[in-house]
């Protein structure tokens, strides 16, 4: 078959002829429609993400969109011990599968479910969200944000505050369910005072940013909330700004601040996989929209390097075969 392969970590995938995977016991081989090209990816072929064992060569993809024998279609996430989604054939375990609705866009679902799984799972596994309630997204205005601030609509928050540093996204995320926006721009202590003000009394903050702008936004959200003692759920999910971040020691003690992660081992792989099938639905319903741009697998190489703007996702699509 021909795959995207990663011989270095100092070198995009190149479109190669790779063996193709035996099917086991407890896996399927099946066709691959469409793949994302998330952060994720990217991070797993360049060796920096967390779950990266150093092995050579790989196959990227954590995700895709894969076709049965007798044209059945799912959505799957990979495991950690089969080749990546990147290629014309790939391993699927059952359990990881979820079935596609007949009306689905493969290149739709591959494109939004790892960014829209992020605050999905975040909202629906790692708190104890109520409808009512309100949201902070801090880092909105790419592809993740900007789901989760559709997401957060979608699951009943009553005002959502979407923070970044594009303005011109930052005004689009109003159509799409922000009640406030606050521009990330100019002086970062002035940039997290205009925060603060906006987002001091949000029960929930959905971070993809962490680093200097999340340093310098939990002392300024902390230190404004009228009721210091209510619950401040902080869900550190990307880390676009920085891997680390100092905190003074009194914002621990000062509110009833909440700090947890959501992500691979935060939450079991079976968690994970039964929060698909709802997802996939309102994906498939068009409640939840995305920026797909399909390109064919074997232009791996211009794809890794193009870097689709803000709230686009590039997603791979092996020919017909």
């Amino acid at each position: 078959m021909h795959a995207a392969v990663v011989r270095s970590f100092d070198r995009p995938p190149r479109y190669e002829e790779f063996a193709t995977p035996k099917e086991t016991a407890g896996h399927d081989l099946l066709d691959v429609l469409a793949a994302g090209l998330h952060p994720r990816v990217r991070s797993g072929a360049n060796g920096t993400h967390y779950t990266s064992d150093a092995q050579l060569p790989l196959i990227p993809g954590v995700d895709g969109v894969g076709r049965h024998p007798d044209g059945r279609c799912v959505y799957f996430v990979a495991g950690d011990d089969v080749p990546g989604t990147m290629a014309e054939q790939a391993l699927v375990d059952p359990r990881r599968a979820v079935p596609l609705p007949e009306h689905a866009d493969p290149v739709v679902i591959a494109a939004a479910m790892n960014p829209a799984m992020s605050s999905w799972v975040a909202l629906r596994r790692r708190v104890p969200f109520r409808r009512g309630q309100s949201v902070l997204v801090l880092g909105a205005t790419g592809n993740a944000g900007r789901m989760a601030v559709q997401i957060a609509r979608h699951l009943g928050a009553a005002r959502i505050v979407a923070a970044g540093r594009d303005r011109r996204r930052l005004d689009l995320l109003t159509g799409l369910g922000a009640t406030d926006v606050v521009a990330l721009t100019g002086d970062p202590a002035a940039a997290a005072d205009r925060l603060g003000t906006a987002a001091a009394d949000v029960d929930v903050v959905i971070d993809y940013t962490w680093g200097a702008p999340s340093a310098l936004a939990i002392p300024a959200l902390v230190t404004r909330r009228a009721e210091r003692s209510a619950p401040l759920d902080w869900i550190q999910i990307g880390s676009t700004a920085g891997q680390d971040i100092t905190l003074p020691s009194y914002v621990l003690r000062a509110a009833n601040l909440r700090i947890m992660g959501s992500g691979q081992g935060s939450v079991t792989a079976a968690g994970i996989v039964a929060e698909l099938p709802s997802l996939i639905a309102e994906l498939a319903a068009g409640t939840l929209t995305a920026d797909a741009h399909p390109v064919p697998l074997a232009q791996v190489e211009q794809a890794w390097a193009a870097h689709a703007e803000p709230g686009r996702r590039i997603v791979l699509t092996p020919a017909p075969h």
